[in-house]
């Protein structure tokens, strides 16, 4: 009588896509230890023959295309290129002050910008910015968003942060927002970590002297930490925040992690088709919910197969190195996050090597929060970490 195989949902903890995958595969027929190495085995001889084919494969053999295969690739191209266009447009119009300004009060003032960004891999990056119009400022903040958002999704806490006399930047990834790239799909997170290298090296060179703390939510906090770890950034920060950390992403079956350095290979823009495009709540915020998932700005559709590999890969890395944290730091997590772990949090507080070090798990909150109901309060949190961090630079 033949085993009966379960169905699962698999959470990529950092995009709100579920994949559903077998759960019990393992006790039909072999171990889930067994079928992981066969996985592993069988992808070794397909790269292998792959290698050996394009090796041999001579360039008079390979016919020729055809006009409906160029004329396939060049209308791909066009589409991507709109869609870039109309994104691009559509970042143009968010509003940058979300409120009155009343000109009398320079604390509330601000000159709000956008602009172009040439990334790591010249890729054009679109780039906002919100200064407050004071005496001086007190310090930078550069925002990193999480995985299919943008960075006009902040302007509110941008205009928190003005009031308190502290800059704010924000990048959209390859792939997000106004950038350059398909919609949700980031061919690697480390392209995403040098493209925030070189964004914090331009402002720290156009404001010399003023203080740079790195921000980054959810796989954006991911990005940040990673960053953070190499000496030539951590030199030009003063500290880090991080809200939601994808810091310990892992698959429901072994399988799933076995096959997707592969597929990620072989197909890496494939969506897949059965994710579940509503997520799962990220804020307690009716209203921000709708806003969020309303957004023509955020991506809602199916995870693509680089994208998910990327995630597990950065996570797994960042996991296994939490000692060898050194950087200033404060994580922010929601205990009813399930998105991204909490607990992974906590581990990253308690193992970390930094001196400088905090940790605040708000009881019930859900992943996004700086659009939960209370984010003025968690706001005012992120502020006085950073007022307090300088005040230690006097």
């Amino acid at each position: 009588m033949e085993a009966t195989v379960h169905v699962e949902e698999l959470t990529s903890g950092a995009s709100n896509r579920i994949i559903p995958v077998c759960k019990n595969l393992h006790r039909s027929f072999f171990s889930s230890a067994s079928v992981r190495r066969a996985l592993i085995f069988l992808q070794s001889i397909f790269l292998w023959f792959i290698f050996q084919l394009r090796r041999f494969q001579r360039p008079q053999h390979r016919p020729p295309p055809s006009s409906k295969s160029k004329f396939s690739f060049r209308r791909r191209d066009v589409e991507y290129e709109q869609d870039v266009i109309r994104r691009r447009a559509l970042a143009e119009e968010i509003r940058m002050l979300t409120s009155s300004i009343d000109v009398d009060d320079v604390t509330n003032q601000c000159r709000a910008a956008t602009w172009m960004f040439v990334g790591a891999r010249r890729n054009a990056l679109f780039c906002r910015s919100w200064i407050p119009v004071c005496d001086e400022i007190r310090g930078i903040l550069v925002i990193i968003h999480g995985l299919n958002e943008h960075s006009g999704r902040y302007a509110d806490f941008a205009r928190q942060l003005n009031s308190c006399n502290f800059g704010v930047y924000a990048m959209d990834w390859i792939g997000h927002g106004g950038s350059d790239g398909l919609h949700g799909y980031v061919p690697s997170l480390d392209h995403v970590v040098a493209d925030t290298g070189s964004f914090l090296e331009k402002i720290k060179s156009d404001h010399p002297g003023i203080p740079c703390f790195l921000y980054g939510h959810s796989t954006g906090g991911s990005v940040v930490l990673k960053a953070a770890s190499y000496p030539y950034i951590k030199e030009l920060v003063e500290g880090v925040i991080l809200t939601s950390p994808a810091l310990r992403v892992t698959p429901s079956h072994p399988i799933v992690g076995a096959v997707a350095p592969l597929f990620s290979l072989v197909a890496p823009k494939y969506q897949f088709k059965g994710a579940n495009k509503r997520g799962i709540p990220v804020s307690r915020d009716p209203a921000a919910l709708v806003a969020k998932y309303t957004d023509p700005l955020v991506y809602t559709g199916p995870m693509r197969i680089r994208t998910g590999h990327e995630i597990l890969r950065i996570s797994s890395h960042l996991n296994r190195n939490f000692k060898s944290v050194t950087v200033p730091f404060f994580v922010l997590h929601g205990t009813a996050d399930k998105v991204t772990d909490p607990l992974a949090s906590q581990d990253l507080y308690n193992q970390a090597a930094s001196s400088y070090k905090h940790i605040k798990l708000y009881d019930g909150f859900l992943h996004d929060l700086l659009f939960e109901p209370e984010r003025e309060e968690i706001g005012q949190d992120i502020i006085d970490w950073m007022e307090t961090k300088l005040s230690f630079r006097r």
